[in-house]
């Protein structure tokens, strides 16, 4: 997905705060987490901003699909032991006490069934009484189909164009978005395309209900798209 942008990728999202996130999921983590211990794994971790402050608090791992984000959070998390997985079916052979997936990454999934495969697959890695925090992306109806959005880095040796129309189709939103990076090398521009799929509240709910999790919904969440917290019983 990210196979031309990855060495952008920390750039064009430096408006995040991380820290402050990674706050407000180690507050959700102590407030639902009935697991003894402090491990963590944060899956499509991608260039690792999130483990980088929540290690301060957890045993964290991460995992993605992608390797050229994976050889960023190396660099950034030396000794964190990074995993190059598809979050619908990954097989770490272990457990944790909570597991994130943060910044919509969930809607990279596609469709309704690989979601609930996803959340499955999670509630398998989660031990009991460990906590499950999942970021969702847009619902159907949320996002405005046909609409133009740019996002632009302006900094000393990096100069970046990223411009792109929001599509609909179905149950499916996707972009197509055009690049124009310019660096003291050379200015090159390139086109990544990427398709999220858009699910209801009533289907997460019940995708983590059917993983034999006991879920709640923080409409706030990290960056006001709310997140959706899952307690694996104890018994």
């Amino acid at each position: 997905m990210f196979t031309k942008s990855a060495a952008f990728y920390d750039a064009l999202y430096h408006w995040k705060d991380y820290a402050a996130e990674s706050r407000r999921v180690h507050e959700l983590i102590q407030q639902y987490q009935q697991a003894g211990d402090v491990t963590l794994l944060d899956v499509a971790c991608g260039t690792g901003q999130h483990l980088a402050h929540l290690r301060e608090q957890y045993q964290v791992e991460g995992l993605d699909l992608d390797p050229q984000l994976l050889q960023i959070a190396r660099e950034r998390l030396p000794g964190v032991p990074l995993h190059t997985g598809d979050m619908r079916d990954f097989d770490l052979g272990k457990q944790f006490a909570a597991i994130t997936c943060l910044f919509s990454a969930i809607g990279y999934v596609k469709t309704v069934e690989a979601m609930r495969q996803t959340v499955a697959n999670f509630a398998r890695h989660l031990q009991p009484g460990g906590v499950l925090i999942v970021e969702p992306w847009f619902k159907p109806g949320d996002m405005q189909p046909d609409t133009v959005h740019a996002l632009f880095i302006d900094q000393p040796e990096l100069k970046i164009s990223r411009i792109n129309i929001t599509r609909i189709v179905g149950r499916l939103s996707w972009f197509e978005f055009h690049y124009l990076v310019g660096t003291p090398e050379n200015v090159e521009h390139f086109t990544e395309r990427h398709e999220l799929g858009l699910f209801t509240h009533e289907e997460y709910l019940a995708a983590f209900r059917d993983a034999e999790l006991e879920v709640q919904h923080d409409e706030e969440g990290l960056m006001g798209r709310g997140v959706y917290i899952g307690v694996k019983p104890l018994n």
